[in-house]
């Protein structure tokens, strides 16, 4: 079997780099994952889409991804609805250190047309009257952020991609991949062999493995983040509720169950993606205090999903200057879900020999060879 390029993961971020791609003209496009659609960190992440970040490149890609989103289900020819409720995020600030950031992450955001503002106690309360009043001291609040199925989503590109001659390969595990005098040859699963000269590492927590296959040292780590969902309810909160200090994001999706999640301190290294009464004790705890209505809705259940890190919590979108045709959409931390159309964009105008729409230098891996890089995404649950 022969491929112009395979793509390895059929998340989000491969589905979206297969899509644009074939949008592009591309043909004999593979796309492999070891088991089915979203059945990595895209199927287990929080939904939540957000343009607030502290680093202008983040806000860039969150900002134009939403631009997209707002129209994916017309231009993907999606039959179903993909559940983008706009309804915001809420970033409530619980410390003065915090509240100074927001006012500086506020500026950069409405520099870069993205309509966030910083909201007063009072203000914050008149969003999300449910809230503890003593639990913070100010907030942000943009109202274009909110909440996307990530299933109908993938599902969305996937299809799209099939339309246009796209094979994917499911339950079909890469094993090797071959390289001889610095060119990639082939792709081996645990099934065939792929002759190709290009590959797209788009294997989420996985990624690093996969570099290592190629022979590239990935300088990105995996580790486990649990979430929880309740039973549905009537509709009592419109926008997602996040506190980076207070380490929680919580909002009430469109069926009506609460989806909450934090990440959990020294966590260990890996790929478990297990649940833990320790998480579920926590999380209720924090939950209560922030918005004490909570403690009155049951458990449905708990589940853990992989954040692959990268060093500066930026996004690695870049090709490999130590291997020709080998490219990288991985260390996400925990947000490859929202930047997934900016991801497949960049990648397939990168493959496709054009001019990127945004300058990414920064993105790409080789800032890390010397920690040459100086921004570091503090916004990060």
């Amino acid at each position: 079997m022969k491929a112009k390029i395979v793509i390895i993961g059929a998340g989000i971020s491969g589905a979206g780099i297969a899509y644009n791609l074939a949008n592009k003209g591309m043909k004999d496009i593979v796309v492999f994952d070891a088991s089915y659609l979203t059945s990595g960190a895209t199927g287990r992440c929080g939904a939540g889409i957000r343009q607030q970040w502290s680093s202008k490149m983040n806000c860039i890609l969150a900002k134009k991804s939403v631009d997209f989103f707002e129209t994916a289900q017309e231009v993907l020819e999606y039959p179903r609805s993909v559940e983008f409720k706009q309804e915001g995020y809420l970033i409530v600030a619980t410390t003065k250190e915090e509240d100074l950031q927001f006012t500086e992450n506020v500026k950069l955001q409405q520099s870069l047309g993205i309509p966030a503002r910083k909201c007063t106690k009072e203000e914050a309360l008149e969003i999300v009257p449910h809230l503890n009043k003593d639990a913070f001291i100010s907030a942000t609040f943009c109202p274009t952020d909110g909440h996307l199925n990530p299933f109908t989503m993938t599902e969305a590109y996937y299809l799209a991609a099939k339309r246009m001659g796209v094979k994917f390969f499911f339950n079909e595990e890469v094993t090797e991949i071959v390289v001889n005098n610095n060119k990639i040859e082939k792709v081996i699963t645990n099934k065939r062999t792929v002759e190709t000269a290009m590959v797209v590492n788009a294997a989420g927590g996985h990624s690093k493995e996969v570099g290592d296959m190629a022979g590239i040292d990935i300088p990105v780590y995996s580790e486990n983040h649990e979430i929880l969902v309740t039973e549905p309810v009537e509709k009592i909160q419109g926008p997602m509720v996040i506190s980076f200090s207070l380490n929680i994001y919580c909002q009430q999706v469109p069926h009506g169950s609460f989806i909450m999640g934090r990440s959990t301190a020294d966590q260990v290294r890996g790929h478990d993606v297990g649940s833990t009464h320790e998480f579920l004790d926590e999380m209720a705890k924090t939950a209560v205090h922030i918005l004490p209505p909570l403690g009155d809705l049951r458990v449905v259940r708990q589940w853990g999903g992989s954040y692959n890190n990268s060093p500066d919590r930026q996004p690695i979108i870049s090709d490999c200057s130590e291997l020709p045709g080998f490219y990288l959409a991985c260390g996400f931390s925990g947000h490859g879900f929202m930047f997934a159309p900016m991801t497949g964009l960049l990648l397939s105008e990168m493959i496709m020999g054009e001019k990127t729409s945004i300058d990414i230098k920064e993105l790409h891996i080789d800032r890390f060879k010397n920690s040459d890089f100086t921004t570091y995404e503090r916004n990060v649950v």
